[in-house]
């Protein structure tokens, strides 16, 4: 693994911009993960060449976000969609937003798939090891003993590991594992990403680990948000470039 270097990580220019409130939860990390994505856009330039695919889920609230060509898929979908886009309009910069259930429940053939066809689109994973929108439910990501409202007494021992999988089938891929508490290096990993699939050098993914306040119970308990971000899930899933 590796990290972004010191001037990979330099504070972009400041510039005025317009905005709005977004309709995630407090403490969410869809927002910082849209926040490093959005810098790493404009300071590429690429924004009118861009197509934005978004998943039915927490992810579908970014679908007015950004003043880019953005689709809204069913759930599981968005993978083959924006290969769809991209073979379509070679020109596009293809981008798919997806949740990890999205990812790597029903949509985990398609996801597979564009990775062994070395599809040039660029997958953004959010991870939270939760069914966010629909209530809590266990998900692909779900860390062993978590309790959700599936699993009462604790998740089972079986959870996915994207980046890991991803790399084992396509070693030209870039693929790299991100958090929503590192924005800097974040955005660095988004940069890199998107610099690649432009190039046309085939399939870029990248993995955030991200909080969901609302399901695990530490909506109010921002040092407990922070301590089973930082110090369990990302023991588990490694971060860095893969």
């Amino acid at each position: 693994m590796s990290h972004p270097s010191a001037a990979q990580l330099a504070f972009p220019k400041c510039v005025r911009v317009e905005s709005k409130p977004h309709l995630f939860c407090p403490g969410c990390g869809h927002p910082e993960v849209l926040k490093a994505f959005g810098f790493a856009v404009d300071e590429l330039g690429i924004q009118k060449r861009l197509a934005f695919g978004v998943d039915i889920g927490c992810s579908l609230l970014a679908f007015d976000f950004f003043n880019i060509d953005t689709i809204e898929t069913h759930h599981g979908r968005t993978v083959p969609v924006m290969v769809g886009v991209k073979r379509g309009n070679p020109h596009a910069i293809s981008v798919a937003y997806v949740g990890d259930g999205g990812a790597y429940a029903i949509g985990m053939g398609s996801l597979l798939n564009a990775a062994i066809r070395n599809e040039n689109v660029f997958v953004i994973v959010v991870n939270n090891a939760v069914y966010a929108m629909t209530g809590g439910q266990e998900a692909p990501t779900t860390l062993p003993g978590t309790k959700t409202i599936t699993t009462p007494y604790g998740a089972d021992n079986h959870y996915v590991k994207g980046p890991d999988l991803i790399r084992h089938l396509n070693p030209t891929a870039w693929v790299a594992r991100g958090i929503t508490t590192r924005q800097l290096e974040l955005r660095a990993y988004m940069k890199e990403a998107l610099a690649f699939v432009k190039e046309n050098r085939g399939f870029a993914f990248l993995e955030v680990l991200s909080p969901c306040t609302l399901n695990w119970g530490t909506i109010d308990k921002p040092n407990e948000t922070f301590e089973i971000l930082e110090h369990k899930m990302a023991k588990v899933y490694t971060l860095g470039r893969f």
